[in-house]
């Protein structure tokens, strides 16, 4: 939501409450997993999966297993926790991309979760031939100065361990850029309780869009709607990227897109 100057603010305590849904998107996606059979399998390419703020490999674990059980290689970052961008992260990072695309010998899909997706935006902008596409959940690589999540103290309480070159390359003008080089999707909710919904949002572009779920921001990495848009988008083949489209059994999980204006609004 925005506030009276225009910037973005935190999402309400209602929605932070109902953050708690997590829990339940959890067993709901145990009883939905059938329906993951609907979506296409995979190459047996390698999958780079990068946890959000101050999550670790712990919480994507599902999320790779529904990939590596749909034919891909999904990888953790294998870094820790994620408490922002330090060197170590950064640095890292680079290491893992490119360690995963020399193992295989071929572009990595990136899949990253709030502060993650951030991440596989930055490494599809500097190294675009190492991969191959970029899948966000509930990223707010949107969000400008001034605009404020849940999280927002936690964050600038550690950014004097942050590496600045990487903070200043990105330095809140990804608001202000194109579309990504590779294909991309943003995955988010309205219903978020840790960033404004609004900064989650893609460029309308040939090769990128977004995708509306239902649910909680820190339940995405396996809510049953998130995981089968993502093992969808993946599922694409090179070369041949199409909108998403739900399968007509599940369209209900997916909201009508209206998200037009507030992506015109971004427009490079």
């Amino acid at each position: 939501m925005a506030s009276g100057d225009g910037s973005l603010t935190a999402p309400s305590r209602l929605l932070v409450a109902l953050e708690q849904r997590a829990v339940a998107e959890l067993a709901g996606s145990v009883i939905l997993s059938p329906l993951l059979r609907l979506a296409r399998f995979g190459d047996g390419g390698p999958v780079l999966v990068l946890p959000g703020f101050s999550a670790s490999d712990v919480s994507t674990a599902p999320l790779r297993w529904a990939l590596n059980a749909k034919g891909y290689d999904a990888r953790g970052w294998s870094l820790g926790r994620n408490i922002g961008p330090t060197p170590e992260i950064i640095g890292g990072l680079v290491e893992r991309l490119d360690e995963l695309a020399d193992e295989h010998g071929r572009q990595v899909r990136l899949v990253g979760w709030s502060l993650g997706g951030i991440y596989a935006r930055h490494l599809s902008r500097v190294a675009p031939d190492r991969v191959r596409q970029v899948v966000s959940l509930g990223s707010p690589f949107r969000m400008q100065a001034g605009d404020r999540s849940t999280v927002s103290r936690l964050v600038e309480g550690l950014a004097h361990r942050y590496d600045r070159h990487y903070h200043d390359h990105l330095g809140g003008s990804e608001h202000q850029r194109g579309a990504l080089p590779v294909p991309s999707t943003a995955i988010y909710t309205k219903t978020d309780g840790i960033v404004p919904w609004e900064a989650c949002i893609e460029h309308l572009s040939p090769t990128s869009e977004s995708i509306e779920v239902r649910g909680s921001h820190t339940g995405l990495g396996h809510n049953a709607s998130a995981v089968f848009a993502v093992l969808d988008r993946l599922g694409q083949p090179l070369h041949r990227w199409q909108p998403f489209r739900a399968p007509r059994l599940l369209r209900q999980l997916y909201p009508r897109a209206e998200h037009a204006a507030a992506v015109s609004g971004f427009a490079g």
